[in-house]
């Protein structure tokens, strides 16, 4: 008799990054969660200069850093910062899913 397997799902929950860059042309949000990938959240304008993207997350705690035009930029609305491999910091978040 074979087995059913088991259905687990990960509770994910919707996380928003918001960034002012008034003049950018180019916002992308790297962290752990996409393995500092570019090319899987860029970042959507949504006027007034700044720049929104919405991610799906497990709970977890996570690095991240926002690139501006091909210059890292720490975010400015959080002040939780770990050192990085790079000898600079990224920030840092935990998440709960209930």
């Amino acid at each position: 008799m074979p087995k059913a397997k088991s259905k687990q799902t990960v509770q994910r929950k919707k996380v928003t990054f918001s960034m002012e860059a008034a003049d950018a042309e180019n916002v992308i949000l790297m962290g752990d969660f996409n393995s500092w990938n570019p090319k899987k959240h860029p970042m959507k304008s949504i006027g007034n200069g700044m720049w929104n993207k919405t991610v799906m997350l497990p709970a977890g705690t996570y690095e991240y850093k926002f690139l501006i035009d091909g210059n890292w930029r720490l975010d400015p609305q959080n002040n939780q910062i770990c050192p990085n491999c790079f000898g600079s910091q990224n920030n840092v978040f935990s998440l709960t899913v209930l």
